[in-house]
């Protein structure tokens, strides 16, 4: 078998992460950023923001998503907008997770 020369590990490379590139420049897009191509710019967020500090992460399935579902579902035969709030006990405050469509619902 023989090794991948430079030129074919990064088309390979470019084709593995395409789909989080055009994840991470639609999430800055959607808050008025811009997506830090590479780190040691001046954050190490995935998005540049003036005052946001912004994180994306794509996977195949989160479980959080699994359960906005089924909260969109039963949301949805009462005609309201979904929303999750998740707590960890002991820990003070909550996290909100709203899908992009329905925040400004809110």
């Amino acid at each position: 078998m023989s090794e991948q020369t430079s030129e074919e590990k990064e088309r390979l490379a470019t084709m593995a992460d395409k789909a989080w590139k055009a994840f991470e420049r639609r999430a800055a897009a959607y808050f008025g950023g811009v997506r830090c191509p590479v780190l040691g710019d001046d954050t190490k967020a995935d998005v540049n923001h003036e005052t946001l500090y912004i994180e994306c992460k794509q996977r195949k399935k989160h479980s959080v998503i699994t359960l906005w579902d089924s909260v969109r579902q039963r949301a949805r035969k009462e005609e309201k907008t979904p929303v999750v709030c998740l707590s960890e006990k002991g820990r003070p405050g909550f996290w909100i997770l709203v899908h992009s469509d329905d925040l400004t619902k809110l």
